[in-house]
């Protein structure tokens, strides 16, 4: 994992996506310097291949072929990649449109397609074998045996099919009940230095279930040596992208970096991007919203939209505004209470809203308040938060930032209707509240439209 703006990315999905965007400016180049005349200044020629090149580079991730499966199978991402090309070339196309005219702009933009195209699928036929193998392991020696160990040896068996991480073993410790299997145990007597040597290893994963049973002179010789070290919940967080709240310590919430959301520069930013994605997405959207208005209206008695309270930052009330999904006496009857999968409460329009998350929409008004961000925990209702706060720790954390349409949980979690389910969304917003930074805001968005889009919307 490369941690690039404290988020952290896969090096091969990375690698890919610079050498197609590469491979597309280059083609715009080419292409641009035979369109524009002969004088045309350089910038112009920079201009003219690097912006639509940057585009294409959007338009491939948000169609998932940077995501894991479809960096490592060409044959996997073919058909996104066909879908992506045909949306993109009439855009991208036009970016060069105002350099000719007539039978001579046609010419050169058929060109330049097949140019496009070409470079494209080249480029991801080589470098897909590369990025699936050119990129060696990093191997990791993991001090401890015991529970903590034993989630890293689940965590890499099941799949973590695309990690670039190895772990070569584990050193026990004489004060806790092994866990792992005993054929991954490496040699207590032998100094850890040496072991890690051995291992060809390049960090070690400090694990033990208890700390104080660690001696801290052998891990001083490696660090002190060049070696890595890692706290397991830092490990755990590179390798999954969210918060291990079951070894969750507050110390580690204060001493580790991140949680940089409060300051100036990020607070004017994320804002900035709060009104302008809103105002974009209540125009693009608008036939939208009146379609789904009088479909409300004609399938079921009731409002078109509900309020409904909510918590926001620093744990203040407000009323959240999103299209009636359900019968007006949902909860006439039970109270307050989750939704759940096929939930008879759920109109026939309503699902459909839900499925598309296009019921969401409305809370566009609540950004524009400032009462919600675009990007954000989602959040929850007042009844449902004090019953979580006195299960999950740490949950409270959630509210020192705006809640959000969408955001790192949604993205990565499906709906969630029980308290584990909430305990695992917790542990990707707080992941998101630690690692906040405006290009994180922008993938999530990206995220989001690709998930609508592409993975079946939400529930």
């Amino acid at each position: 994992m490369l941690r690039i703006f404290r988020h952290y990315c896969s090096a091969p999905a990375l690698f890919l996506c610079v050498c197609e965007t590469l491979a597309v400016a280059l083609a715009l180049y080419a292409a641009a310097s035979m369109l524009l005349p002969a004088d045309a200044a350089g910038g112009r020629l920079i201009a003219a291949a690097l912006v639509p090149a940057l585009v294409n580079a959007v338009l491939m991730f948000g169609m998932g072929l940077y995501d894991p499966p479809h960096v490592a199978n060409f044959r996997r991402a073919l058909p996104r990649l066909v879908a992506c090309l045909c949306i993109g070339a009439p855009i991208l196309g036009r970016s060069l449109s105002f350099a000719g005219t007539g039978e001579t702009q046609t010419l050169y933009y058929l060109a330049w397609t097949v140019l496009v195209v070409a470079c494209i699928v080249l480029a991801r036929m080589l470098a897909t074998p590369l990025a699936r193998t050119g990129f060696s392991p990093r191997r990791v020696v993991v001090v401890g045996a015991g529970r903590l160990a034993a989630e890293i040896e689940q965590l890499m068996a099941r799949a973590h099919a695309h990690s670039r991480t190895e772990v070569s073993g584990y050193v026990a410790l004489g004060n806790e009940t092994r866990e792992v299997p005993e054929a991954r145990l490496k040699s207590s007597e032998a100094p850890l230095l040496d072991v890690v040597r051995n291992s060809a290893a390049k960090e070690i994963v400090v694990a033990a279930d208890d700390r104080r049973g660690i001696s801290l002179q052998p891990l001083l010789d490696a660090r002190m040596e060049g070696v890595t070290v890692t706290s397991f919940l830092s490990f755990w967080e590179r390798e999954t992208r969210r918060v291990n709240l079951r070894a969750l310590d507050p110390s580690w919430l204060i001493f580790s970096d991140g949680f940089h959301i409060g300051s100036a520069t990020n607070a004017v930013l994320k804002r900035a991007l709060d009104i302008t994605a809103s105002v974009l997405l209540l125009l693009l959207t608008l036939p939208t919203l009146l379609v789904a208005a009088i479909a409300i209206k004609l399938d079921s008695k009731g409002p078109i939209l509900y309020r409904q309270e909510r918590i926001g930052r620093r744990g203040q009330i407000f009323h959240i505004a999103k299209f009636r999904t359900m019968r007006v006496d949902a909860e006439q009857m039970s109270g307050p209470q989750w939704a759940s999968v096929d939930d008879p409460r759920v109109t026939r329009v309503g699902r459909f809203l839900r499925r598309m998350r296009i019921d969401e929409l409305p809370q566009i008004l609540n950004v524009l308040r400032g009462e919600m961000s675009f990007v954000g925990p989602r959040p929850e209702r007042p009844h449902f938060v004090r019953h979580l706060a006195a299960e999950i720790p740490f949950y409270q954390e959630r509210h020192r930032v705006r809640p959000g349409i969408t955001g790192w949980a949604q993205i990565n979690y499906p709906y969630g209707a029980s308290i584990e389910d909430a305990r695992e969304k917790l542990s990707y917003d707080l992941y998101y509240i630690k690692n906040f930074s405006f290009l994180f805001d922008l993938l999530i968005i990206l995220s989001t439209a690709k998930a609508v889009f592409l993975d079946g919307g939400g529930r």
